[in-house]
């Protein structure tokens, strides 16, 4: 590619991540839902509805209609465009987890350009330095992997339907806002559920939802650590859902104790980004991401994993694995079964 060439498709990349930027200003401070609902106001207005000081909303409105979020309807009057509306996050198939996934990159990025020289590994608290960003964090990944998991994993994964059956109770490590379980419980109706996590946000918003949803009955979900991880009965189905790769260091302790809370028969069902075996495999354009990722998840002390990785400690604990591999071999499921005939 000439010079001129190279220019222009970084200033087409650069334009995008902008337009993303201003997204994420209107996705958390609620102003393209209080558009919607008005359907076209000033900028004073705009800020009044949302709760929102006016000299920002002003300056956002002019950078939302730069990249085509807005429209002007009259003369200093906005209504949301398609696109605007797109990243609404009541919008069907919202757009809002790219916004996120922007702006969480750029703090990673950073982050991760300090820290190139010292080796330091922050972990887990990295995403509590930015105020914004750990509330949206869940609503990010149930946007983005949800309907991996709606049309692709569940149906493609005998055992929860098997746990459903029999009325069985699934606990999910490091669940987040709950949407792994609350996808769960909506699917298989018969089926009870825990989710634990360190982030007391995190539960707060799984509580709160789960009851929005009807699903308190039958879903609970408390602060806890899981390395410290107990429960009063035998539980049927043990989730870690973008998780193991967080606590791999201590993976001796984790699958035991995921073989120990089992019931003979039970199932660990882990689900991991697919790192690949060859380096050229990061150049697919679903893959590029993932490779960024790996190095976000560098400063927080951690790094993704291949599957033989998962099914060679679930061997280690006498436990059966079985990988399952969804969108274009992407993402991967492994399901470690305990024996039928096992004690504890």
């Amino acid at each position: 590619m000439t010079a001129e060439a190279l220019r222009q498709r970084v200033m087409g990349q650069a334009q995008g991540a902008l337009a993303l930027n201003v997204a994420y200003v209107g996705v958390v401070n609620g102003l393209f839902g209080a558009l919607a609902s008005l359907h076209q106001a000033s900028a004073a207005r705009l800020a009044t509805a949302a709760s929102c000081d006016p000299g920002y909303v002003t300056r956002w409105c002019d950078a939302a209609f730069a990249f085509e979020l807005l429209d002007e309807v009259a003369p200093g009057v906005f209504a949301l465009t398609a696109l605007g509306e797109a990243f609404r996050p009541e919008t069907p198939g919202t757009l809002m987890s790219f916004a996120v996934q922007s702006v969480l990159s750029a703090h990673m990025a950073e982050r991760a350009a300090g820290l190139a020289r010292t080796g330091e590994r922050p972990g887990e608290r990295v995403l509590e330095e930015r105020e914004t960003l750990l509330p949206w964090f869940g609503p990010m990944l149930e946007h983005h992997y949800g309907p991996i998991l709606d049309q692709l994993v569940l149906p493609g994964v005998p055992a929860y339907g098997e746990v459903d059956r029999r009325g069985g109770l699934a606990v999910d490590l490091g669940c987040g806002n709950g949407w792994y379980l609350r996808q769960l419980a909506r699917r298989h109706a018969h089926l009870r559920g825990i989710g634990l996590d360190g982030f007391a946000d995190n539960i707060r918003q799984a509580t709160q939802t789960a009851a929005a949803e009807g699903l308190a009955g039958r879903l609970a979900f408390q602060v806890g650590d899981l390395h410290h991880f107990t429960i009063g009965e035998p539980v049927d189905l043990i989730a870690m859902n973008r998780a193991l790769h967080h606590v791999w260091d201590q993976k001796e302790n984790v699958f035991r104790i995921l073989r120990r809370h089992l019931k003979p028969g039970g199932v660990a069902i882990i689900w991991e980004p697919h790192w690949p075996a060859e380096r050229r495999a990061l150049r697919e354009p679903g893959r590029r991401a993932m490779a960024f990722q790996n190095l976000a998840e560098h400063v927080q002390g951690n790094h993704f994993l291949r599957p033989d990785e998962i099914e060679a400690e679930f061997r280690r604990v006498g436990m059966e694995p079985t990988t399952y591999l969804f969108a274009d071999g992407r993402e991967a499921v492994v399901v470690g079964v305990k024996g039928s005939a096992e004690g504890e």
